[in-house]
Order: C-alpha cells, then sequence, then structure tokens
C-alpha cells in the first residue's frame, strides 16, 4: 500500500447543499416525538373501549407519563454535558421499548380491531382488550428478540461486486467492512474482541471501518476500541470518521485509530497495488465534519484523489451513503458506507430513505458508481435491532478482464 495523495484543499470542491425545507422541519421532532411515543400507545391501550377497572387504568396512565417524563430526562443527562452511562442507558432503552410500542400500538390498534370486528369475535370490550394484549405481547416478544439481535456478534454477509475497470491482478480482493460500532454507555468490549476475531478469520486485504467508532471520547471508550488493534489485513486497515466523532472531539479517535495501526484517511488515499495492477483507496471526512468547527476537518473529494491516476479504479469510503452523488459525479467505481443502521428498529428505515438515496446493500448510481451500504455493526442508542440485522462485510472485487497468461 502507497501513500500517494496530498491533503491540500482544493477552491474548486463542491460545496453541501443547503438544508431542504424538509429537514428544517425535522429538527422540531425532538420536542412533538416523546408526546406521540407515549401518548398514542397510552391512548390506544387504555382508553379506546376496554373499560378497565379504574385502579387499572390510573396505574398505566401513571406508567405513561413516568415514561414521557422519564425519558427525556435521562437521555439529556445521559447524552448531555453531564454524560452519565447509567441515564443514557435508561433513556436510550425507553426511546427503543417506546418506539416498538408506538408502532405495534398503531398497525394492531387498527388492523387487529377491524379484523376482529369483521370476525364477529366478542363484544366491543372483548375486542379493545384482545388487542391491549396483543401489542403489549408482540412488544415483549420484539423487544428480547431485538435486544438479543443488537447485543451479538454480527453474522458475515458475503458478496462478489464487480469493476469494470479493476485488473486482472487485482481479480479476488478481498474487502472487509465493518462501521458504526458505536462503542458507548453499555460496555460491550468483550463482543468488540470478538467482531475483531470474526474479521480476522476473513483472511482480507484491505479492512475498512467507514465511522462512528463510538458514543464518547476517545479516552472514555479506549477499552472498548483497542481490540481493533488486533485487526489483520494483507494490504491495510483504513478507516474514515463518521458523524458521531464530531460530537465527542474527532481528532481523539483520529489519533487512536492511528495509535492502533489503522490509517486514517482524511481526505487521501493509498494504491493497493497486485499483479502489475492498482487500485485506488481513498477516504473523506463525514459531511457533517466542515460545521464541526475543527481546523482541517471537512469532506473534500477533490483532496483525497489529488495525485491518483484518473485511470485507475477508485474504492471510496464516506460514511453517509448521501456522498454519492459527489462520488458519482467524480466517476468513484465503488464507495463503501454505513451510517443507515438498516433503519435498526422497523420501520424507522422510512425516515432514514428521507435523508439518504440508499438503506443498505448494493446499489448504482450514476454510469458507473457502485455503493455499498452497510446496516452497521453495532447498534446506536436503543439496544435493539428488529428486522434490521447488524452485519461484518465481506466483499469480493472482481475484474471483467481475463488473467494474463504467465
Amino acid at each position: 500500500m502507497t501513500d500517494t495523495s496530498d491533503t491540500r484543499p482544493a477552491d474548486s470542491e463542491v460545496q453541501a447543499p443547503r438544508p431542504s425545507r424538509l429537514h428544517r422541519l425535522m429538527r422540531y421532532i425532538p420536542l412533538i416525538a416523546p408526546v406521540l411515543l407515549w401518548a398514542v400507545p397510552c391512548w390506544v391501550l387504555l382508553y379506546t373501549g376496554q373499560r378497565w377497572p379504574l385502579p387499572v387504568a390510573l396505574v398505566g396512565t401513571a406508567l405513561f407519563v413516568l415514561g414521557l417524563v422519564g425519558m427525556p430526562l435521562a437521555m439529556g443527562r445521559g447524552h448531555g454535558r453531564r454524560q452519565q452511562d447509567w441515564a443514557a442507558i435508561v433513556g436510550d432503552t425507553l426511546l427503543g421499548a417506546s418506539w416498538v410500542l408506538f408502532t405495534w400500538s398503531v398497525l394492531l390498534g387498527v388492523l387487529l380491531r377491524l379484523a376482529l370486528t369483521v370476525a364477529g369475535v366478542g363484544e366491543s370490550q372483548d375486542r379493545a382488550r384482545i388487542v391491549t394484549w396483543v401489542v403489549l405481547g408482540t412488544t415483549a416478544v420484539l423487544l428480547a428478540w431485538g435486544y438479543a439481535e443488537a447485543r451479538r456478534v454480527p453474522g458475515v454477509r458475503r458478496l462478489d461486486v464487480q469493476l469494470p475497470r479493476l485488473g486482472a491482478g487485482l481479480d479476488g480482493t478481498r474487502v472487509v467492512l465493518i462501521t458504526d460500532t458505536h462503542y458507548g454507555p453499555l460496555d460491550r468490549a468483550r463482543w468488540s474482541a470478538r467482531v475483531c476475531e470474526t474479521v480476522n478469520a476473513l483472511e482480507a486485504d484491505v479492512v475498512c471501518h467507514t465511522g462512528d467508532i463510538a458514543d464518547g471520547t476517545a479516552e472514555r471508550r479506549r477499552a472498548q476500541a483497542v481490540p481493533l488493534g488486533t485487526v489483520r489485513a494483507t494490504q491495510a486497515r483504513v478507516y474514515v470518521t463518521g458523524n458521531h466523532e464530531y460530537y465527542s472531539e474527532a481528532q481523539g479517535w483520529v489519533d487512536l485509530m492511528g495509535e492502533l495501526g489503522w490509517e486514517p484517511l482524511r481526505n487521501r488515499h493509498l494504491l493497493l497495488e497486485r499483479g502489475g495492477d492498482t487500485l485506488v483507496v481513498a477516504g473523506v471526512d463525514d459531511v457533517t465534519a466542515e460545521s464541526s468547527g475543527l481546523p482541517g476537518h471537512r469532506a473534500h473529494l477533490a483532496g483525497a484523489l489529488n495525485g491518483a491516476d484518473p485511470d485507475l479504479p477508485v474504492l471510496l469510503l464516506a460514511h453517509q451513503p448521501k456522498f454519492v452523488d459527489r462520488a458519482a459525479a467524480a466517476g468513484i467505481d465503488l464507495q463503501l458506507s454505513g451510517h443507515t443502521h438498516g433503519g435498526q428498529i422497523w420501520p424507522f428505515h422510512h425516515l432514514v430513505r428521507i435523508d439518504q438515496p440508499a438503506l443498505a446493500g448494493l446499489s448504482h448510481h450514476g454510469t458507473r458508481t457502485l455503493l455499498y451500504t452497510s446496516r452497521g455493526t453495532g447498534f446506536w442508542g436503543p439496544p435493539f435491532r428488529v428486522f434490521a440485522p447488524s452485519e461484518i462485510t465481506l466483499l469480493v472485487l472482481r475484474s471483467p478482464h481475463p488473467p494474463t497468461s504467465p
């Protein structure tokens, strides 16, 4: 692997587009979401014809009010200035639980009640109580399953990716992608070590981490991140920043990854050479970097490619899939991203798609560019994954050109 890039900025770099009206409206979601998440299930489960005894209704209402008040308070203490891990765990868990309860209260509150009515099951009160118990049971099962999914070591997703410009000498290059590990309030040092063991078993040529290593500073989450130093690759281990690094002293994470033997590709590139052919492996800072105010941090594709032969194929690391517009305009062959978590807790993926062009998997953009979006290796916030399994990705790069006879 040869480093040939120049990190000097280019005046012609395309600036990020201004936020749309929809994105500006989304800023108000944190104010109204907690009320909806707790008030809607409370109404559906307690006050839509169940006629619960007064003590049951009062206790149930009190629990919903406690959740409505406690969740933002805990999240504020956990993710705000105090950074109290126990509070973050409580707040994040309540957030995940309320989202699942809200989703299935709405779905089953309408569909199941309609089905029971059409089927002529019981009286109105009976149907209302059936809906309540089914919603609570469904929520409990999904939360238990989602917790197990979030805490397990991800399965390996394998796929071949053909790059038309890839030389025959690089056919079969093994690229492993991990991303969005999100080391955080729940100590996952043992999980981190097991993930690294899984990665090492894949015998990669290149291992990539496309950001969001942790929630918290490098100093605070160091013990969970240290196993990344055990990752092996025959050519290189490369890393780019994600948006969460810029919430917690990004330069500290860049420095720690360098200390652990990874190459932070901050708007620069390396060359992977094998069998007489060359692949450019480039990386850019996350698109939120410039607004962070950190000197020298910005998503700078021109700088990342500066000095690279334009006829060579390019593998680009960029944390957010939406960077693919710029990648496609520059003729990048393959972009690797994370950020979306595949939605993490269904049906949150519908909201993710408002902001991102892809949710998970391989997609085509422009005339040449492929984008692979990982569902992420860890989880953010709520310790649940519902219908959005985590992954460690093995991409085997394929050349359309036959190998040259010796």
